[in-house]
């Protein structure tokens, strides 16, 4: 199974392919941040299943046409409180959150690459037994940690969050240290794939963001 990965948040991007790169029979052939990125992909690598966000919510027909025509199938990650048209989710192959689980979401792309629809009752199915681990981490987590967790899963580098909360870049080293040993991870990029695994620290921390959005 050949794998186009879409994402505009750098270290989810990276986290979702380190999870599919241990599948020994799935590749990820193009990882694209930007939807002209996507477009070009998908053009070129034929056969593919194609990852992306509702985000991309711009010309989602024109990319579903262009996957379709390259012989491709489209799945979907879902924005937190995201609407699909039903014009669109008609086209989709699949169907995922961005909180989903490791093993859920290679589930679903197996599926697809099979010629079977992972549909969305599958989606929230695989959500509804408690997230234990997400939740102690949300309680235990302060207000500022969580606006660091939320700028470091976007993507951005200390010294651009420390901008963004109008601190010092070792402040935010120093408040890093601290979310590593709440949330038993080692780095940055561990602690992205910890948050984006667990539900409910995901929907915190992407209501903290979207706080931070609101207040810029």
């Amino acid at each position: 199974m050949q794998v186009i990965l879409a994402d505009n948040q750098a270290i989810y991007r990276a986290g979702i392919a380190r999870v599919l790169a241990a599948e020994v029979a799935t590749e990820v052939v193009a990882e694209c941040a930007k939807l002209s990125e996507l477009m070009e992909a998908v053009a070129n690598l034929r056969c593919s299943v194609v990852l992306f966000p509702s985000s991309f919510a711009w010309e989602q027909h024109k990319l579903l046409d262009r996957i379709e025509q390259a012989g491709s199938r489209a799945v979907m990650i879902l924005e937190p409180g995201a609407e699909v048209d039903d014009s669109i989710s008609v086209r989709l192959r699949g169907m995922v959150t961005r909180s989903m689980a490791a093993p859920q979401l290679i589930d679903c792309l197996y599926t697809v690459a099979a010629g079977d629809r992972y549909v969305r009752r599958g989606v929230v199915k695989t959500m509804v037994s408690p997230d234990h681990l997400g939740v102690k981490a949300a309680q235990r987590l302060t207000a500022r940690e969580l606006q660091i967790v939320a700028l470091l899963c976007e993507g951005l580098k200390n010294k651009q969050i420390a901008q963004q909360l109008g601190t010092k870049e070792q402040v935010v080293k120093n408040y890093l240290r601290t979310i590593y040993a709440k949330t038993n991870v080692s780095d940055r990029l561990e602690l992205a794939l910890f948050t984006v695994h667990h539900r409910a620290l995901a929907e915190v921390v992407e209501a903290t963001r979207l706080a931070l959005v609101r207040s810029a």
